[in-house]
């Protein structure tokens, strides 16, 4: 009788830690916040990537247009990935795309930019990351569209692919 009690318990308990161990593997571990409240863009002064001279986001962000803000860096497999179609969005005469380079060696990004091509209108250097932190990144790539007022509007967390490229075309029009 004591031997079929402790087999019920220890399957019990072997049933109950594998119905545990299934739901967290079943389970999304992935934290993605939601930003679809429109916020200001930071203000800030970042090293530019070509002249290697600060520059103020009020010189950035003067034209009133769509812009779009690209964190990415040579490191990143996945900034390889989304990079044609930043060049393809680049194309596009009504949005600027800023890129912001993240936690990278300076050579490296440069051979990035030379092998892969310049979709950027300009590229801004975030050294310590800490610029992609004021714009609310958790990582690379990161995506942000800024509309006409100078505002937040969408953030893609992720590498872009062509639905958001085309989700992008239909905002800005």
């Amino acid at each position: 009788m004591k031997n079929k009690f402790s087999l019920f318990i220890v399957v019990i308990f072997l049933s109950f830690c594998f119905v545990v161990l299934y739901k967290g593997l079943n389970t999304s571990d992935n934290y993605t916040p939601k930003v679809n409240d429109k916020r200001n863009i930071p203000t800030f002064e970042a090293k530019d990537f070509n002249s290697n001279s600060f520059i103020n986001s009020d010189k950035i962000f003067e034209e009133s247009t769509f812009y779009i803000v690209n964190i990415w860096a040579s490191w990143c497999v996945p900034c390889r990935a989304e990079h044609p179609l930043l060049m393809q969005l680049s194309k596009n005469q009504s949005i600027k795309l800023i890129g912001l380079n993240y936690r990278d060696n300076f050579n490296n990004a440069k051979k990035f930019i030379d092998n892969f091509g310049n979709p950027f209108s300009r590229i801004l250097i975030d050294k310590d990351g800490t610029l992609g932190v004021e714009f609310g990144a958790y990582g690379v790539p990161e995506t942000f569209l800024i509309d006409k007022n100078k505002k937040i509007i969408k953030k893609f967390v992720g590498p872009i692919n062509q639905e958001i490229v085309n989700e992008i075309k239909i905002i800005i029009k």
